[in-house]
Formats: C-alpha cells, sequence, structure tokens
C-alpha cells in the first residue's frame, strides 16, 4: 500500500479490551480512521471517547448479512471508503463433541468464518476501485492443530485460514494484499488475568507487540508480502 497513512480507513470487527482494542489503539495512532465492530456498545465507546473523533463506533453481529453491510454504510458515510479491514471476531463454545450444542457450534462458525466473509465482501470493491487495500485474518494455534474438546472453534479457524488463503489467490494480482496471523498461544488480556491469574514467567503475547505485527502487514511492500505470518512469545512451545 503507498498512500498516507492518514489517507487510510479501516475497520476492525470483533474489538474487546484485548487485541481488538490493540489493533484500533495502534491504527489511530498511524493516523487511520476506524470503524470498530462489536455486538456490546459500552466498551466500544469508551474507546471512541479515549481515542477521539477518527473513531467511530459501530454496534453490530457480524454474523447478521443486515447488520454487517448496514455497519459498513455507516463507516462509508462517516469515514470515507474502506482500505484496510482486520477480520479479528471469534467465539469459542461448547466442551468436546458430546457438550457442544449444535447452536453453539454454528455460532462459532457464523462468527468466525461467515462473520469474516461478509465483511470482506462489504470492503473489497471499494479496495477493487483503488486497486489497494489490506485484509487481514486472525488466526489461532487451532488454525493449524485442531484442539482437544474445542471442535467448534478449531474447525472455524481452519476455516478462516482457508478462506484467507482463497482469497489471497483471488485478491493479492488485484493489488489487495491478504493476509493470515497465527495467535499461538495466550494474549495477555484483562479476562486471561482474571480468570488464570497467569505469574511473571508464564510466556504471554503482549497485545501492543502483537498489533505493531499486524501494522507490519500492511506496510508491506508489494514485491514482498507475506501469506501468513505466526507469533507466539519467545518462551513459548510451538504449537502445543
Amino acid at each position: 500500500m503507498t498512500d498516507k497513512a492518514h489517507e487510510r480507513v479501516a475497520i476492525v470487527g470483533g474489538v474487546g479490551p484485548g487485541l481488538g482494542a490493540a489493533l484500533v489503539r495502534k491504527l489511530a495512532e498511524e493516523g487511520c480512521r476506524v470503524g470498530m465492530f462489536a455486538r456490546s456498545r459500552e466498551y466500544l465507546d469508551k474507546l471512541a471517547v479515549e481515542l477521539g473523533p477518527a473513531l467511530l463506533a459501530v454496534p453490530a453481529d457480524i454474523s447478521d448479512p443486515k447488520q454487517v453491510a448496514s455497519g459498513f454504510r455507516k463507516v462509508r458515510e462517516k469515514l470515507g471508503k474502506i482500505d484496510i479491514l482486520i477480520a479479528h471476531a471469534s467465539d469459542s463454545l461448547g466442551e468436546g463433541l458430546l457438550k457442544t450444542t449444535p447452536k453453539e457450534f454454528e455460532r462459532s462458525w457464523r462468527t468466525a468464518v461467515f462473520g469474516a466473509f461478509l465483511c470482506a465482501q462489504e470492503a473489497v470493491p471499494d479496495m477493487l476501485k483503488r486497486g489497494a487495500g489490506a485484509i487481514i485474518f486472525t488466526g489461532a494455534t487451532s488454525s493449524v492443530r485442531g484442539r482437544g474438546g474445542a471442535v467448534s472453534f478449531s474447525s472455524a479457524k481452519f476455516a478462516v485460514r482457508g478462506l484467507a488463503q482463497s482469497l489471497a489467490v483471488e485478491l493479492w494480482p488485484k493489488g489487495i494484499h491478504v493476509a493470515h496471523v497465527i495467535i499461538d498461544g495466550v494474549i495477555n488480556t484483562p479476562e486471561v488475568r482474571k480468570t488464570f491469574k497467569p505469574s511473571a514467567k508464564d510466556p504471554l503475547l503482549q497485545p501492543d507487540a502483537i498489533a505493531d505485527a499486524y501494522w507490519d502487514l500492511i506496510q508491506q511492500e508489494p514485491s514482498a508480502w507475506s501469506l501468513e505470518i505466526d507469533l507466539r512469545p519467545h518462551t513459548e512451545a510451538f504449537f502445543e
């Protein structure tokens, strides 16, 4: 991408107090105008107050086509056409094959895969008109290795990786950089600290450092694009 950062409009699908918020902050720091999508409005409003008028809170369920279309319209009307999409939302629901309900399984897929598909379908026409853009999908260890008991999450993450690869083949020749980021480890979030109470020695990924890696992908020169990167703490075992 060659445009100046302050001319770019980004959408982050799936914004919460962890990596989603770090991605929004990084984009804002680099001069982007950012549309923030999440089901709950309360946290989005807090971020918008913190980071200023360049941010737009868009309460939306990204698994709902009508809500996604409406949200993208709001972003275009208030911020401009879309240059960057980060498809970050996911749900880890259910517990093993026999204790995961069909509704939980479907919900995980609709959020992670169908939602990413809907957001990409809305964003890409703007990028095609410019002949440039960036779409980044958030993956996990489960993108490459199914985790026992996580049938809905692991299968959904496998599917997101396939979606990213397929779109890269289709869209790279048209100037749109599609990339997939595997987060291989536990992210240091308020929920993780509250639930697991990790010690200082536990290997945790820092959200701001992950966000820096996403920005590096967005800034890559087209002659040397990455399709996939994986991130983990230096003390983390690989894909365990």
